[in-house]
């Protein structure tokens, strides 16, 4: 099996930074893309930014200039910075990780959700 726990979510007050990270363990041979998500009450989860193995990174529109996505392969890991933070910024971010376990079978895993909260 394989677990992403994500952390550093938070209350930060607008124009604030927060770092959230997400590390995958557990029986894995390989991470492919990672990512993070995020979802507001009553919306769609949308795709914040993703990176993949080599470090080709992808962001949403909303958060170009002010999010920065890194990985750390040796850990399995995947970071977010986020600067510069808006209230509309607020919501429940997820990670995922494309895993090839040890047995060589390959699947989506995702996190448990990390709270962020942008208010004054």
């Amino acid at each position: 099996q394989v677990q992403l726990v994500e952390s550093g979510g938070g209350l930060v007050q607008p124009g604030g930074s927060l770092r959230l990270s997400c590390a995958a363990s557990g029986s894995i041979f390989r991470v492919y893309a990672m990512g993070w998500y995020r979802q507001a009450p009553g919306k769609e989860r949308e795709l914040v930014a993703n990176i993949t193995r080599g470090g080709s990174t992808n962001y949403a529109d909303s958060v170009k200039g002010r999010f920065t996505i890194s990985r750390d392969n040796a850990k399995n890991t995947v970071y977010l910075q986020m600067n510069s933070l808006k209230p509309e910024d607020k919501a429940v971010y997820y990670c995922d990780a494309d895993v090839v376990q040890l047995a060589m079978f390959r699947k989506e895993y995702w996190g448990q959700g990390t709270q962020v909260t942008v208010s004054s």
